[in-house]
């Protein structure tokens, strides 16, 4: 089984400069899971849910297929890096009270992926997933990072991206989650920037990283003039993404039993 690479030569930019979680999520996601005692990270990237995760959960496993990924994955305690396909983890049947997917759902084989996170949750066990979509800078007079960032996401980069992304603009719901799905809060991630970062993040878009490839330019370039003159240089503003969480549980005959 392959996986879908988009990342491995971004691994650096990943890393650096894609957001990480609310701490309120992951107090959310303990809660409801049956217990704290282990949670799978499935297609981990860099870790950034995952070392959120030990703060709530006793060991995490976080997966990645991508080495280049996970050897920029800073070390954490409580947290335990695999290279494996999400579709075939290695975990023991009935081993893990929580599965979590942080923005990468929309790249898994669905219906290997599902049948994966049955056998190894325990009875009662937690699938979480969540994701989000294009960015808000506060403030932004007069709307022009907007306007600029919806240009370079439509406009510039918009026929590179990979088909998979439709899911994150359709919020996952069109792919099936064959769970008993759960109320989830509403929740955003949040961070302080300058111009520069925004700037980095922008480089590690899937969508730029195949124009480069197919064109030999950075598409950033496109819209540098725009940021540069609506966001002066070294000034912090904040980030914000809306982020959108889908929760669930197996029916009783569906879950794998506990490990011993």
């Amino acid at each position: 089984m392959r996986f879908s690479d988009h990342f491995s030569d971004l691994a650096a930019g990943y890393a650096r400069f894609r957001p990480g979680y609310p701490p309120s999520l992951f107090a959310w996601l303990a809660g409801i899971a049956p217990s704290r005692r282990r949670v799978w990270d499935c297609a981990t990237g860099s870790g950034q849910a995952a070392r959120a995760l030990a703060s709530c959960f006793d060991r995490v496993v976080a997966t990645e297929a991508s080495p280049s990924q996970l050897a920029r994955a800073p070390h954490r305690a409580g947290v335990g890096y695999v290279c494996s396909l999400a579709e075939s983890s290695g975990l023991a049947a009935g081993s893990v009270d929580l599965v979590t997917v942080a923005q990468a759902l929309h790249w898994l084989d669905h219906d290997a992926f599902w049948s994966e996170v049955r056998r190894v949750l325990v009875p009662g066990g937690v699938v979480a997933v969540w994701g989000y979509g294009l960015l808000e800078i506060d403030p932004d007079p007069g709307e022009r990072l907007r306007a600029a960032l919806d240009r370079y996401y439509r406009q510039v980069v918009g026929r590179y991206w990979p088909p998979e992304r439709r899911h994150i603009e359709e919020r996952y719901r069109s792919i099936p989650f064959p769970f008993d799905e759960l109320a989830t809060p509403q929740v955003r991630s949040e961070t302080v920037w300058d111009r520069e970062r925004l700037f980095g993040y922008l480089g590690t878009w899937s969508a730029g990283k195949r124009y480069r490839e197919a064109r030999g330019v950075d598409p950033r370039e496109e819209i540098r003039a725009e940021l540069e003159a609506a966001w002066p240089d070294g000034e912090p503003r904040r980030a914000r993404w809306e982020l959108f969480v889908r929760a669930g549980r197996p029916s009783s005959s569906s879950a794998g039993s506990r490990a011993p």
